[in-house]
């Protein structure tokens, strides 16, 4: 059986039976969480989805109910009751006449704090003031008293709208679904009456919700969501700042409706991004998964008949007769790789009405089509004991298609040529054969966004468009984790110089080693120097010769390249100062008796292997 998105097999069971005379249902959770490795986005034992896994197999007959009874028994358990508020003052003005509005973060529910928080809810809010899951609730004041509560928690398991606009999979839910979190409460008590106060109150929520989430529990949401009644309210507040409202509702059946009765109101779904290409990001499937099964990778049972059957044959679209006809694409496009798809169809008109409806269809994606290859690359990896995995990124531009509709711009100007982005992680050999891929990210530029990079210093690194290396480095974990045999070493230019990715390579063993080109001349800690005048104070190592081939405005020549290397201890960025020291080695290689006018070749790497 699947409980809670964890197997529970015959001999899991009869483990829970042999243990359920001695310890109660809350020690038996406990120990139940420690045998799976149970544990939540926060790092902390699911103790309390363990005991409704119990739960639910002790109705099923499964597992004996509990025999220990209660040390306490015939003791309540009562809340203590919040003191009143007392008199509550009137405000009303502007936001500049009533002073700063500051939003206090809650501790303790039974903190001074929590108790106003409860009490104006129980009294003022149609919800009360009980919620479900993770939870932050802040106190919304001014100089002239209290004027609300706003509250976050954990985001609703189903609803179609917002999964259909997210475009994720079940499996990919279960597992990112603790990254969008639910404004669940939102109260400007009676008394108050100050224009632009609901949206401003919203702003200041969504601006630091991330951090005070990620200092709680471990993580940092992505996505925010809320629902507001249809029949009573608009969402003014919500568009004032800037969320997005889904073009459908909720069907009106509430958290809890077992019966399938929908007898509560239908609401407006409202959503807002906290980093850039959420969406995209809720749809990645994470580098460890914490509820999805793993299977190792299997070779196909049958010998497959050709290159396309081994790279595509395992294949999984819901269909048969889609595999069918992926496998034939895959073989014509082989064929005529320069030729559109009609030519690529022999001009057969059936073959390619067929060709554009396989596009077409809903359970076709790039994911779900490479997703057979990057196995069949992973088998090919594992024979190999050192591989590479150089990753880049290239344009696709579709100038020329200006009616084509979802591209964005790929060039440094706002009417430049617009297209796609695509990066891509192919594995090596060591003799520089090309194993297949490992990872594919495809996306358009949100014009929106264009001109904003001066502020990417203020952003979290998963809002910017460098996370595609971090994705790619975490689809090559997966592939590590699958080849423990194999070395594999991601590789990358120098725009990879990023000392996230140097923080994230280090922080866990097991992970992939990386070589990365450096950029940046960083801040090295032990001499209090930067890299390249460290690496300027090491000994030449050697001599390597590298042939260089003519170019434009270059000849043909042998370079002499003098070779350092060392250990370093790379220093945080001041704008991450929170982040930790990296313990890196460098290689340095630079060319000596560069001919009059040319520039000399130098290459400075940085990497995780010594």
């Amino acid at each position: 059986m699947i409980i809670c998105g964890r197997d529970f097999s015959p001999a899991l069971v009869e483990r829970l039976n042999q243990r359920r005379d001695d310890l109660s249902r809350r020690a038996l959770s406990r120990e139940l969480c420690q045998w799976l490795d149970w544990k939540g986005p926060s790092g902390e034992w699911q103790t309390t989805n363990a005991r409704i896994a119990i739960r639910k197999l002790e109705r099923c007959g499964l597992v004996k109910p509990p025999t220990q009874v209660s040390p306490f028994p015939g003791r309540n358990k009562t809340e203590p009751v919040p003191p009143r508020l007392g008199q509550l003052p009137p405000i009303s003005g502007s936001l500049a006449q009533i002073g700063p509005v500051q939003l206090i973060l809650v501790g303790h529910r039974h903190s001074q704090a929590g108790r106003q928080c409860r009490q104006l809810l129980e009294n003022f809010h149609p919800l009360g003031a009980r919620l479900c899951g993770s939870q932050l609730r802040y106190l919304i004041r001014c100089p002239q008293g209290i004027v609300g509560v706003v509250c976050f928690s954990a985001a609703a398991r189903r609803l179609r709208a917002r999964d259909e606009w997210i475009g994720w999979s079940d499996t990919v839910r279960a597992e990112n679904l603790h990254r969008i979190v639910n404004n669940s409460r939102f109260l400007i008590r009676p008394g108050v009456q100050v224009k632009n106060l609901a949206s401003h109150v919203l702003a200041l929520a969504a601006k630091r919700l991330a951090q005070d989430w990620e200092q709680r529990y471990g993580y940092r949401p992505w996505l925010l969501e809320t629902f507001v009644e249809k029949a009573k309210y608009l969402g003014s507040s919500y568009r004032a700042s800037n969320w997005k409202e889904l073009e459908a509702t909720t069907a009106g059946r509430g958290r809890n409706d077992p019966k399938h009765k929908a007898d509560q109101t239908p609401k407006r779904i409202f959503v807002y991004p906290l980093i850039s290409k959420a969406r995209e990001s809720l749809r990645q499937m994470p580098a460890q998964p914490r509820l999805a099964r793993v299977q190792p990778v299997a070779a196909p049972e049958s010998a497959p008949a050709d290159w396309a059957e081994e790279e595509l044959g395992q294949v999984r679209l819901g269909d048969e007769r889609l595999r069918q006809r992926l496998l034939v694409i895959t073989r014509d496009f082989y064929a005529r790789p320069q030729s559109n798809v009609p030519q690529s169809c022999d001009g057969n008109r059936a073959k390619t009405k067929a060709t554009y409806r396989f596009f077409d269809h809903p359970q076709v994606s790039m994911d779900a089509v490479l997703k057979a290859h990057y196995a069949a690359t992973t088998r090919r990896v594992a024979q190999h004991p050192v591989v590479l995995a150089a990753q880049d990124t290239t344009s696709l531009n579709y100038s020329t298609h200006p009616a084509a509709q979802n591209l964005g711009l790929i060039g440094s100007q706002s009417e430049g040529p617009i297209g796609l982005l695509v990066h891509d992680t192919m594995a090596f050999n060591l003799e520089g054969t090309p194993l297949g891929l490992l990872d594919v990210q495809c996306w358009a530029r949100d014009p929106d966004q264009f001109g904003k990079k001066h502020k990417r210093r203020q952003l979290h690194f998963e809002e910017k468009e460098s996370v595609k290396w971090l994705r790619s480095l975490e689809a090559v974990e997966r592939a590590q984790s699958q080849c423990p045999q194999t070395q594999i070493i991601s590789v990358g230019d120098r725009e990879a110089d990023i000392y996230e990715l140097f923080v994230w390579a280090t922080q866990k063993p097991g992970r992939p080693q990386l070589l990365v080109r450096a950029e940046h001349n960083r801040r090295v800690q032990d001499e209090h120097r930067y890299l390249w005048e460290h690496m300027a104070a090491q000994p030449v190592a050697g001599l390597k010769e590298v042939r260089l081939p003519r170019r434009a405005n270059r000849a043909a020549r042998t370079a002499q390249l003098e070779v350092r290397f060392g250990a370093v201890e790379l220093r945080s960025p001041k704008h991450r100062a929170k982040m930790p020291n990296v313990r890196l080695w460098a290689v340095w290689a630079r060319e000596t008796g560069t001919p009059a006018g040319v520039e000399p070749v130098e290459w400075m790497l940085l990497t995780s292997l010594p």
